[in-house]
């Protein structure tokens, strides 16, 4: 079912519509499952996003409708890395800059039809989902990018030495999720993406996301201009920051990922006040956008499955959240690119493989950015 084709639904308490209003100042303590609260969860720079709370009606049906899936699984079949059933999930979580339709605006650069993953992320949820790791994937990785095949069916040849976001712009999610796995040798549980539109529309629902900023940063690149001081982020000034690699630090990648992972804590943090929100229509644009933003995988291609990977995700606070970037070094040959450091990137994925916390030691003395403390919240 796609968006355009499900009528837009009569939203309760809407000037024109024929659904039930509510008088101000009356609160009922119990609501009808039509009233219940949709409340968004937001993982990511643009990052993850998933509902939690139900739907019924033409409600569920036009949310429904909203979310895009890939069955990554037909895709990839049976070679890939063995679930481990400890309790833990991994989530592949892929912000996409593609230079098309309304992300041409937001993203700048040129349309040539193509799209890249401009961020990456994996999280990993640990037993019991009280905590999570998440480590960050620079888009100037060097990898030897292995065959796959895309969601249409189209086979593509392996490729060594290539940039990590180049795996999407060759074949998409599918053959992102499958260079992923072999970099880590993990299996990824499932796949979540957001565009550029996407993301800034939602963080303008959310209210905006409060931060700090130590130092100026000015990037016309990605349309950012923020003093020194504490700032409530538009979606707009959001998206510029997660982008920026210019108007702070080194300019390097390795430089944003440090913004981005520092927005990423903020932005849950913020997301933990959105229970306060009493308006069934408010909710409901939240979670209107959010179903539109995103991406799934198969196995969460709906509401209720949604739903119910957000419950498992709901408690996690951004004090129990462990961020790191993938352990690199820069390339002898090239020093705008970086190239995976091994053996410290083994100890990365070997505990998470174990559902363990990821030693200091797997990133002590690989290359960082310079951007480390410039935004807090």
């Amino acid at each position: 079912m796609s968006a355009e084709s499900t009528p837009e639904p009569a939203i309760p308490g809407k000037d024109g519509s024929n659904g039930p209003r509510h008088r101000a100042g009356r609160r009922k303590k119990d609501r009808s499952p039509r009233h219940k609260a949709l409340l968004i969860t937001a993982w990511v720079a643009a990052g993850v996003v998933v509902l939690g709370g139900t739907g019924a009606g033409y409600v569920y049906f036009k949310l429904n409708g909203n979310i895009k899936s890939v069955d990554i699984n037909q895709a990839l079949g049976t070679d890939r890395p063995a679930k481990v059933d400890n309790g833990s999930e991994n989530i592949l979580v892929l912000g996409s800059d593609s230079r098309s339709g309304t992300n041409k605006k937001l993203g700048g650069g040129t349309d040539d039809g193509s799209a890249r993953s401009d961020t990456a992320m994996i999280v990993h949820v640990y037993k019991g989902h009280k905590k999570a790791s998440v480590v960050s994937i620079p888009r100037d990785t060097l990898v030897d990018r292995p065959e796959c095949t895309d969601t249409k069916g189209v086979t593509h040849d392996a490729a060594s030495g290539v940039m990590f976001n180049e795996a999407y712009s060759t074949g998409g999610a599918a053959c992102t999720v499958k260079t992923v796995e072999s970099v880590t040798g993990l299996r990824m549980d499932h796949y979540l993406e957001v565009d550029f539109a996407g993301f800034e529309k939602l963080i303008d629902e959310l209210g905006g996301v409060p931060v700090t900023t130590t130092k100026a940063i000015k990037d016309p690149q990605s349309h950012l201009d923020l003093k020194a001081g504490t700032h409530t982020l538009n979606g707009q000034q959001a998206l510029g920051l997660v982008r920026t690699r210019h108007g702070v630090g080194d300019g390097s990648d390795l430089g944003r990922i440090q913004l981005q992972q520092a927005f990423i804590k903020a932005l849950v943090n913020q997301v933990k006040h959105i229970g306060v929100l009493t308006s069934p229509t408010k909710l409901y644009d939240l979670a209107n956008t959010a179903t539109k933003a995103v991406t799934t995988d198969s196995d969460l291609g709906s509401v209720n499955s949604l739903t119910s990977f957000a419950n498992g995700l709901k408690s996690i606070s951004s004090s129990h959240m462990t961020m790191v970037t993938m352990p690199v070094e820069y390339d002898p040959a090239n020093p705008n690119r970086v190239i995976v450091e091994k053996s410290k990137a083994q100890l990365v994925w070997t505990a998470l493989k174990n559902d363990q916390a990821i030693p200091a030691a797997a990133t002590k003395g690989t290359a960082t950015g310079e951007a480390k403390g410039v935004v807090t919240s």
